[in-house]
């Protein structure tokens, strides 16, 4: 996980539309950057409707919501259409945000081993600097505990 004060390293990725978005894309913007392991699993759904619900709230002050995961274009486009997600989700095939936000981990599942993100939140100011970095994210509480950091 990267260090509150450093430089969020800037990238970019195609959304669920096939649009690309650079980090350096929202400068002036506050970013809410989540990283989550699988779109249509029961914590990364119950993270980006919980995102979704407060997104008037997060807009209100000033912030951006985006989510990454190595999923595909069309795998965000159907996430988005089944839970009417008003954010951007981008999709990180290659692990070139994923590896440069430090979020690609050994993780350990029943006993097995295996190379997976970690549901990692940053918060990103307006010039491009890390904020806030939470790993161990619980899903449910996310989205109010970041809208409470805008606060």
């Amino acid at each position: 996980m990267l260090q509150t004060g450093t430089k969020a390293p800037d990238f970019t990725l195609a959304d669920q539309n096939g649009e690309l978005h650079s980090l350096s894309d929202y400068k002036g913007q506050k970013v809410i950057l989540y990283f989550y392991p699988k779109d249509n699993t029961p914590g990364c759904t119950k993270q980006a409707c919980g995102f979704g619900e407060l997104y008037p709230q997060f807009q209100e002050k000033g912030a951006v919501v985006i989510g990454i995961s190595k999923d595909s274009v069309a795998s965000h486009k159907k996430f988005e259409e089944k839970y009417g997600l008003p954010f951007t989700l981008l999709s990180d095939t290659e692990l070139t945000a994923i590896k440069a936000y430090d979020v690609w981990k050994e993780k350990k599942n029943y006993g097995k081993v295996s190379m997976g993100v970690v549901r990692t939140t940053y918060l990103i100011d307006e010039e491009g600097s890390i904020i806030k970095a939470l790993d161990k994210v619980k899903t449910a509480d996310n989205p109010r505990e970041m809208l409470e950091e805008l606060s």
